[in-house]
């Protein structure tokens, strides 16, 4: 049986941790009204679905689950990133991608699959297990698994406990139970090395340092979003870009 949305919306409330009255307040409406919503007293209109959505900073795939279950079509599109709609999406992605070359960024969707990625991010891929390749690779799976990046990464414990951390609370904003089942999954995967959650003072960020050949690299990344997406594709697409944390690095990765 599906859940009402008055009872939705007090999970999503629940989830970013506000009271009726911040709600209210926030969407300007009564908390009387947002209670009777809630309980199921009243029925909202699309527009008041679509108002506490956004003030709740409900992803857009969630909020077509709200507009369904109050009796509502959905607003918002999935299209694919290949189709013709999302052409100059496809192709701003595939521009930052080249433009970051010679140094790695992938392209990955809500759940860290991998749909496009630049040549220099060959240097994660290399030498992996062939099955972690397969199909739509996983980013974050690639990364973490013993037969993956893993083995590679000098500093796994440090670099695990920032991408569990980061996923956690990825699960906690968005509510996505795919997501969920793959914090679970990563979780499960072997660490000879203790997880690192407190930084060393000297470090101003979370660095990747990766083993490659007889060089150990230096990475920091950045991540960059649409910030006025309307398509549920586009709202949930990233580029994780890696830049050169040191000199040496960055000579590596221009030589290579």
């Amino acid at each position: 049986m599906s859940t009402p949305v008055g009872g939705l919306l007090r999970d999503w409330r629940g989830r970013r941790r506000l009271s009726q009255l911040d709600l209210a307040l926030r969407a300007d409406i009564s908390a009387r009204h947002l209670s009777f919503v809630e309980t199921g007293r009243s029925a909202p209109s699309r527009e008041m679905v679509l108002r506490l959505a956004d003030q709740l900073d409900v992803p857009l795939r969630e909020r077509n689950q709200l507009l369904l279950a109050a009796g509502f079509a959905p607003a918002y599109q999935e299209s694919a990133l290949d189709s013709p709609r999302l052409a100059a999406v496809h192709a701003a992605v595939r521009q930052v991608l080249a433009a970051h070359e010679p140094f790695p960024s992938v392209a990955v969707d809500r759940r860290w699959n991998m749909v496009e990625a630049n040549a220099a991010s060959a240097l994660f891929t290399d030498g992996i297990a062939p099955h972690l390749l397969a199909g739509q690779p996983n980013a974050l799976r690639i990364s973490l698994h013993p037969e993956g990046l893993a083995p590679r990464i000098a500093n796994l414990g440090q670099w695990r406990a920032h991408l569990l951390n980061r996923l956690a609370r990825e699960v906690a904003v968005s509510g996505d139970e795919e997501v969920a089942e793959l914090l679970a999954e990563l979780r499960r995967y072997p660490c000879d090395e203790p997880e690192i959650e407190v930084p060393d003072t000297a470090e101003v960020f979370v660095p990747l340092r990766l083993r490659h050949g007889e060089a150990e690299l230096s990475l920091l990344s950045t991540v960059s979003t649409f910030g006025t997406a309307v398509d549920i594709t586009v709202a949930e697409l990233s580029v994780e870009s890696f830049f050169p944390a040191d000199t040496a690095t960055a000579e590596f990765l221009r030589n290579r």
